[in-house]
């Protein structure tokens, strides 16, 4: 249940800093969890009320939980900006998050399908000759050509099509817009693909649809793609999200510049984007051990 303190943060978040529906459950779910905490364990003290030991206790009961180092980062990522919000419109004299620490986390390397393996999906797979299995090949073509996000991607119209200068326009986190340029042979496959849509619905313009002119849901999509991905990798995740860290991946192996990659990701600091620095790093080390007389 949302408390009266809830409620005028995400709608901040909702029309002035404009995120996504899914960056706002994120922060809801984080905020009615902690509130139900204070209620049950300090009596729903008052907002100027609520201190750092307080806050301590709830991460420490997370801890108890078995929630990650990720979850509780972002639990106080929450927390942080609610605060610092009722700081801005005078409610609160001072944060009670200044002397909370969130715990390290250890970077994993990004998972990736091996550049060979995307060849064979491609080149040998064999798709259902129909509609659906048209849209399943060119939605993988499209992940895997452009690096984007799965809600970029079942939410992508056809007017962010841009066939003069094979490109589309992606709305990313934040309704940011960034150009990802394509090759011109997919920008044909997807005018062709556009053309041949059995049912135009009213009102969808979606540039991938159902047989029955549905856009796609995301369930259905990472179904897919995990069933194809299955057939040519033995990695253990298979989801659309792993297509996005070949197309990095892939990108950096081949000599791409980072802050290049970083736009591309529509990364919004080139820190998260260096994480496939170190899957370069490797691919180097391998071709010396293979190459070099003393490696």
């Amino acid at each position: 249940m949302l408390t009266p303190q809830i409620i005028p943060f995400l709608d901040y978040l909702k029309y002035e800093k404009r995120y996504s529906q899914h960056t706002l459950t994120s922060y809801q779910n984080d905020l009615v969890q902690f509130f139900q905490y204070l209620a049950s364990q300090f009596d729903s003290p008052a907002l100027s009320a609520i201190t750092p030991q307080m806050v301590r206790s709830w991460l420490a009961e997370l801890k108890e939980e078995k929630i990650t180092s990720k979850s509780i980062n972002r639990k106080i990522s929450s927390l942080k900006s609610f605060f610092n919000y009722q700081l801005k419109k005078g409610l609160l004299e001072k944060t009670p998050m200044t002397t909370i620490i969130s715990p390290k986390v250890s970077k994993r390397l990004p998972m990736f399908v091996e550049q060979k393996d995307m060849d064979q999906l491609f080149q040998y797979l064999q798709f259902s000759d129909d509609w659906e299995g048209l849209t399943e090949r060119l939605v993988i073509l499209l992940f895997y050509s452009t690096g984007m996000r799965l809600s970029e991607l079942i939410h992508l119209k056809e007017s962010q099509l841009d066939s003069s200068y094979s490109q589309v326009k992606v709305v990313g986190k934040g309704n940011k817009e960034r150009i990802i340029p394509i090759n011109k042979e997919l920008i044909e496959q997807l005018k062709k693909y556009i053309q041949q849509k059995p049912i135009k619905m009213e009102g969808v313009n979606n540039l991938f649809v159902t047989a029955k002119g549905n856009p796609l849901n995301a369930r259905a999509v990472y179904s897919f793609v995990n069933s194809k991905l299955s057939a040519v990798t033995t990695i253990q995740k298979k989801s659309p999200h792993i297509l996005r860290h070949s197309f990095a991946t892939h990108l950096m192996n081949n000599g791409a510049d980072l802050n290049a990659v970083k736009e591309l990701l529509g990364h919004s600091s080139l820190s998260a984007t260096q994480i496939y620095t170190h899957n370069t790093i490797d691919k180097l080390k391998e071709v010396f051990k293979k190459a070099h007389p003393k490696a």
